[in-house]
């Protein structure tokens, strides 16, 4: 019985000490310790400095992005001249995250939750920004490589019967 006694005495002992509600213990002139988030905070308080393409006007650049784009078969998901497939289209204006060079390199380095993974590991940056010029010239004069139209969905051209591609039709122009 008194081993009980004894026994239930000391743990209620304990249990007062161990739950008297104040905190940690602060050495004499220290402050306390004050709590700091760990990871990125959500909502940045200004919006980051646009970040330019090294190699945005760069012809030999973009041919080289074309290649690195089949070399690491971003095809497989974006098509073969990036129209889309299990991934999005490229040759849209905008983009879900952006359209900036920044921000592209941003999707293909961090990856996005959508299903892109994160490149930044594999892919060196300059090749990443090579990658961006070749999706930045998609849909224009500059683009290598542009897709071409199968002959058999050309349309002839009421003028003169001629087969052209859609979308380079001139306006009918009344005389």
């Amino acid at each position: 019985m008194r081993v009980r006694f004894a026994l239930l005495f000391t743990g209620l002992i304990a249990c007062a000490l161990g739950c008297n509600g104040s905190g940690p213990a602060v050495a004499a002139g220290a402050s306390p310790a004050v709590p700091t988030n760990v990871g990125p905070v959500p909502g940045a308080s200004a919006p980051p400095a646009e970040i330019a393409n090294p190699y945005g006007n760069d012809p030999v650049a973009t041919m080289d992005g074309r290649r690195l784009f089949l070399w690491y078969n971003c095809y497989g998901c974006h098509g073969g001249h990036a129209g889309g497939g299990m991934g999005p289209s490229l040759r849209k204006k905008d983009f879900l995250f952006g359209h900036h060079d920044d921000q592209i390199f941003d999707s293909i380095a961090e990856g996005r939750s959508e299903g892109m993974p994160a490149w930044g590991t594999k892919i060196p940056s300059d090749q990443i920004w090579q990658l961006v010029a070749y999706i930045q010239s998609l849909r224009t004069p500059q683009e290598p490589d542009p897709p071409t139209e199968p002959a058999n969905e050309q349309v002839p051209n009421p003028e003169n019967n001629n087969r052209i591609a859609i979308g380079t039709q001139s306006a009918h122009q009344e005389k």
